[in-house]
């Protein structure tokens, strides 16, 4: 784990915004984390999933025999919501996905937003249409299709490893669709929380329940390579309830 110290940090503001019916850059805000965020220094790995699998609290979805060290990938946001419950009961403690915000705060100088340039005019659709499709074509051609050990892509500032890997992952924020008014003010919000936002070398939103980005539920640009996850561990617990689930022979020690 990775004990990250509240803070505060500007950033865009996840989701489509538009005005007068035109897409236009998010909005810059301070997000603030107000508590020590504890967040898992890698992504959960084939052989960590494998437990909860066989203990079936998890979809046995593609497991990796041969790789078992490799991070965990083809798993959707209820794979990874199930691995997070299950840990939560085995362990006492709670555990869950992060939010967009979290993630961005601890991916620090890694975290992208996946934005066109501030010099972009965005006023003609089809420019706009063409300059995101020239971006992720590019970006996707540089992108390291195969899975490599956890570590292989570096750590970051705060400590947290393959931060800007091949292996994008859930967070718990739901895909939102907003209409900004003159002042910059939200008219009207369209929350859709059968998309999620989805962090690593950039960001973009998935559909729930695709594991595989190649078969489509990408909601714009080009898909990640590879889905995966990390956790953050709140530091709320449950150590009496814990106790009595494993005397009445519902969990492991």
């Amino acid at each position: 784990m990775v004990n990250l110290r509240p803070g505060a940090f500007s950033y865009r503001v996840s989701g489509e915004f538009t005005r007068d019916g035109r897409p236009v850059m998010p909005p810059a805000a301070t997000a603030r984390i107000e508590r020590t965020l504890s967040i898992m220094r890698s992504q959960v790995s084939t052989s960590e999933y494998r437990r909860c699998a066989e203990a079936k609290a998890c979809s046995a979805v593609e497991l990796d025999t041969e790789n078992p060290d490799l991070p965990m990938v083809k798993t959707n946001f209820q794979d990874a919501t199930a691995y997070a419950d299950w840990l939560s009961r085995e362990t006492g403690e709670r555990w869950r996905l992060p939010s967009d915000e979290e993630w961005a705060f601890a991916a620090a100088d890694l975290f992208n937003e996946n934005l066109l340039p501030e010099s972009f005019d965005g006023s003609d659709p089809g420019r706009r249409a063409l300059a995101l499709y020239d971006r992720d074509a590019t970006r996707a051609d540089a992108v390291e299709k195969a899975r490599r050990p956890i570590g292989a892509f570096g750590e970051n500032q705060n400590g947290l490893l393959d931060i800007a890997g091949n292996v994008w992952e859930w967070t718990d924020t739901c895909f939102a669709r907003n209409a900004l008014n003159e002042r910059g003010g939200i008219d009207a919000k369209v929350v859709n929380c059968g998309v999620r936002v989805v962090e690593g070398r950039h960001r973009t939103y998935m559909t729930d329940f695709i594991r595989d980005p190649r078969v489509g539920g990408c909601v714009g640009g080009i898909p990640p390579v590879h889905l995966g996850f990390r956790l953050v561990k709140d530091a709320v617990s449950w150590p009496r309830l814990h106790r009595l689930l494993v005397l009445a022979g519902r969990l492991s020690v």
